[in-house]
């Protein structure tokens, strides 16, 4: 499992001309999964998440956690973060967990991030979807679970 983090003062997510998920201050995060990912495996990803300090504080030192500021989550699924371009020149998506089983996890992910207390909008699984972002800082972090775990 993937996930880019990236600080934002705002974003939404577009698809077919509509806005379907909008947030102010807090986290823009793309979510991947790959071969092997469980649902233990995105609770672990979940609470490393949710308890990174990544905002800054009244002295300017990221120690301010999404809860410390009373953030929001916009949460998009992109399979993309698997892809590979190690052969050639297009991308190989070989390593990005098949739709089905990386659905249900993606929609398990946000639900654990609910569960927590948190405002979570999404995208939509699947779709062709246009991501609007004012990156704060700009202040942009990965956790990859195979580097984490």
């Amino acid at each position: 499992m993937k996930i880019v983090i990236q600080n934002v003062t705002r974003a939404s997510c577009e698809v077919d001309k509509k806005i379907v998920g909008s947030i102010s201050r807090g986290f823009c995060l793309f979510v991947g999964f790959t071969n092997g990912d469980n649902k233990k495996l995105v609770e672990k990803m979940s609470n490393k998440l949710l308890s990174l300090r990544l905002f800054d504080d009244k002295n300017g030192k990221t120690n301010l956690s999404l809860k410390d500021i009373n953030g929001e989550i916009l949460s998009i699924s992109q399979f993309t973060l698997y892809a590979s371009v190690k052969d050639g020149r297009r991308p190989s998506f070989v390593n990005a967990l098949n739709p089905k089983e990386a659905c249900e996890l993606y929609d398990y992910f946000n639900q654990c991030l609910k569960d927590a207390g948190y405002k979570v909008e999404t995208g939509i699984f699947g779709a062709m979807m246009k991501i609007d972002l004012v990156n704060d800082g700009p202040f942009t972090t990965i956790l990859d679970s195979k580097e984490l775990f």
